[in-house]
Formats: structure tokens, sequence, C-alpha cells
């Protein structure tokens, strides 16, 4: 099956539909198929709107100003209910990960996914996962190594951030935890990345529709210049982002050899470098004020020469970017090795000295397996002996600048 085509979950009969996740005009339809009266619709939405995603609140009974009546039958008939989360874990450099565990919706069994918050000085990252496993099986990374069970829908998509936000106390009248490790100003978390489990492209509808819920100006209001979707390079929708999501980009580039990509990060096979960056460079925006961030795992004797180093500069010639250098991050049944520091401080000098920003990603929640390339949920039939073997692995991103 297509990966693009994978079905995603539907509730089913007996269930309630949620209202998370519906853009104004799906809520509107589902008010006035339940009896809202027509003249009260939009003012009815508005009001959903904020106290879902201002206010923050996942129970029909804290609306204050709707009547009890509607309440009642809001309740009765849709959920705005959060999502069980089925672990929480915390680093000692303050990462937060949460293991997400979603109903079956029907014939399916529950599945598990996972979202981690990277708390940094001035801002608070929190990356979202956009499929329960990955089809793309690149060698470095953990979530390929899980088989893709479905897509998540819009209102999972969202609710991942929802929940952090119930978590770290950044709705109004919420408390932040005692102790715990956040931005000192403003919001808790200013940035999203879509650099969880799967690839978003995959999953575009739905990654569509809870990004423009999330930076929608009367509700979430998180700015598009704080929002990263990472995509390993699905051609064809990477334009389409650009024009109806609008949001910044990241490539998971990792190589600058086709022969060695199309290993690495086997869509390759299917597009190219060549297509890829001529995709970046007709990116819609790109600009040197909203730069493509490269990312590049560093695998030791793989891709880490200084001339690796030459050629991935010669290869983003003329793109407005920054490279992000990624340490490696182990895990069981890996066969990859992270490159020794001083390498990669030589290839990060040599591609600054060429005019790109090359910052050098710190590692978070290593010791809670929550960095980059390390996600996995347990949402598929695995042999005990893999289970046990996998079982503490479970990859954040940082948020672009």
């Amino acid at each position: 099956m297509n990966p693009a085509s994978r079905p995603v979950a539907t509730p089913a009969a007996g269930e309630k539909a949620s209202l998370i996740g519906l853009s104004r005009e799906e809520m509107v339809d589902a008010l006035r198929s339940h009896g809202v009266a027509e003249r009260q619709l939009k003012m009815r939405v508005s009001q959903i709107w904020h106290w879902l995603y201002v206010r923050g609140v996942s129970d029909f009974a804290d609306m204050l100003n709707i009547s009890r009546e509607l309440r009642e039958l809001l309740s009765e008939r849709f959920s705005i209910a959060r999502p069980e989360i089925a672990e929480e874990q915390i680093s000692n450099d303050g990462t937060r990960k949460w293991l997400i565990r979603f109903p079956s919706r029907g014939a399916g069994r529950p599945v598990e996914i996972e979202t981690v918050y990277i708390p940094e000085e001035g801002r608070g990252t929190l990356c979202i996962s956009s499929q329960v496993g990955c089809t793309l099986t690149c060698t470095f990374c953990h979530t390929g190594t899980q088989k893709l069970v479905r897509n998540l829908t819009a209102e999972e998509i969202l609710a991942q951030l929802l929940i952090a936000r119930d978590r770290l106390g950044d709705f109004p009248d919420r408390d932040t935890p005692v102790g715990m490790i956040a931005p000192a100003e403003g919001r808790k978390v200013s940035n999203i990345v879509m650099m969880g489990m799967g690839e978003p492209l995959y999953n575009f509808e739905n990654v569509k529709k809870a990004l423009l819920i999330a930076s929608d100006g009367d509700g979430l209001s998180l700015s598009k210049r704080r929002i990263t979707l990472s995509t390993s390079g699905v051609v064809p929708e990477i334009a389409r982002a650009g024009n109806e999501i609008g949001v910044m980009l990241a490539i998971s580039l990792h190589a600058v050899r086709d022969e060695l990509r199309d290993e690495l990060v086997p869509i390759n096979r299917k597009y190219p470098l060549a297509e890829l960056l001529a995709a970046c460079r007709a990116y819609p925006g790109v600009s040197n004020a909203r730069r493509i961030t490269f990312e590049y795992v560093m695998l030791k004797g793989v891709n880490d020469s200084l001339a690796d180093a030459r050629d991935l500069v010669r290869l983003l010639k003329g793109i407005p970017a920054k490279i992000n250098l990624i340490p490696f991050n182990p895990w069981p049944g890996s066969v990859h090795e992270c490159s020794d520091w001083e390498q990669i401080e030589a290839f990060s000098d040599f591609v600054n000295h060429a005019g790109y920003a090359s910052p050098i990603r710190t590692p978070r929640g290593r010791d809670i397996s929550a960095a980059c390339g390390q996600l996995k949920s347990e949402s598929e039939r695995m042999r005990k002996t893999d289970r046990l073997a996998m079982e503490a692995a479970m990859i954040a991103g940082h948020g672009a600048d």
C-alpha cells in the first residue's frame, strides 16, 4: 500500500466524534447536523474554538459562556478529551518524553506514539509525531525499524501539542510544575517541529490541517516561522507544503552522493538528490530570512570526512540554508557509530568557513532514549526477543531559529 494513502483512524459506531482537529467549516457542519440554530453557528464555533485552543479546556462543562443546554448536547454528542499518557519520562537535562496512547478507533488495537519536549533558555521545542511507525527504513533511525501501523489524524497530531501545554502549565490559569526546566519567559512551547515518528509528507492532509490550526491567530497562535516540517525527501509534496501550509522546511539529507544516500535514506532511490535540491531551490518563500534547514547525522567513517563537507557546500550552493550537524544517537542493534567529536568540529568549521551556519546539535534526552533518531513505540507485533532488546529505546529535534 502506498504510505500516502494508508488509512487513518475513524470513530467506530457508537464512539463520539471529536471536535479537536476540525476546521471551522467542519465544526459548523458538525453543530448544524446536531440541531444548533443556523443564526448561532458562527458565534458558537468561535466560542468553542476559543475554549479549545486559547483556554485549553478538555471538558465541555468548563465552557462557561455557553448555555448549559448546549453544553449538555455537546457532551452527549462530541468529545474533546485528551488521550491517555501511558508513560512520562524526564531526562537529567530537563527533556521530557511522553508515550501517548490513542484508542483503537474500531476494529484495531490502541496505538502508541512518542512526543518529546526540549527546553532551552530562550525557547521550548516540541517534537511531534505524524505516523505510528514509518515506512522509510533509514539505517540510522530507530523509528524506521518499526513498521507503519497507520497515519495519525489531525486530532491526534494536535493532541500532542495540547497534552504538552497541559503538562507544562502553558495554558492560561495553569501552574507550571515545580522544578520543571523551561524558558523563564513567554510560552513553554514556543516552537514545534514535525520531526517525530513518521514521514509528515506521507500524511499530508492531516499534517496540513493540524498545522493550520496550530498557527491560527485566534487559537494556539504559533508563528509559522516557529513551526518546522522535516521530510526525508518526498519531492512531489514539498512545493505543496510551502504553498498550502507555509511553515519552515527541514530536509533529512545525511549524504552528499546518491549511492550513499540510497543506502542511508532509501527514499533517495525514488527522488534522488538532483530532484530533491531542485525542489528546495523552488520552495515557496525560501530566502535568507527563511532558510531551509538541512539535517546531517554524523556517522563515523561513513559521511563525516572533509571531502564530504566540501561536497556538501557544493551541493547546497545557491540555497539559503543552515546545516544542523547531529551526532549519531545509538540504539540497540544499530550498525553505525557516532563520529569522533574532533571530526564533527572539523566538519562544522569547514562548512562555517564556507559561509553556512553549521551548528552541532547538542544531544538531548539520551538517558531516556528521546534523542534524535531514537523514538519507537510498541504498536506492532514483535518477537519477544526483539521486544526485550528494544524496550528501552524509543527523535527529538531542535526547532529552527
